[in-house]
């Protein structure tokens, strides 16, 4: 009998949630800005990989940021500047759910002990 030596438990299970940005590494990071950003990564990506952008800086990042980066195409920014917004707001919401939860938690685990 031959074992599957595939990785299956590197693979994301259904409830798994997805890695926080805050703890996402540079690859983390070029791996989103190809993603979402797929116009810009082939001109951009090393400038990423060369300044350590890692999601913590990522979520850092501001249009101002951006130029300094050397993205001095407007467009370019604005476009990459919008992506970066939408994964602070995802982020955002991911962390008030969690906070809602861990209230919900405590809010019944305080019930049971009363």
């Amino acid at each position: 009998m031959v074992e599957d030596t595939s990785n299956s438990s590197n693979k994301p299970k259904g409830r798994d949630r997805p890695k926080s940005v805050y703890s996402w590494t540079v690859i983390d990071v070029q791996k989103w800005l190809r993603r979402h950003c797929s116009d810009y990564y082939q001109q951009y990506g090393n400038l990423f990989l060369q300044h350590d952008i890692t999601g913590r800086a990522l979520l850092r990042l501001n249009d101002n940021s951006l130029l300094r980066l050397g993205i001095t195409d407007t467009t370019h920014r604005e476009a990459i500047w919008r992506e970066i917004l939408k994964l602070r707001l995802k982020t955002d919401i991911m962390e008030i759910r969690d906070l809602q939860r861990r209230d919900a938690y405590n809010m019944s685990y305080d019930y049971y002990i009363a």
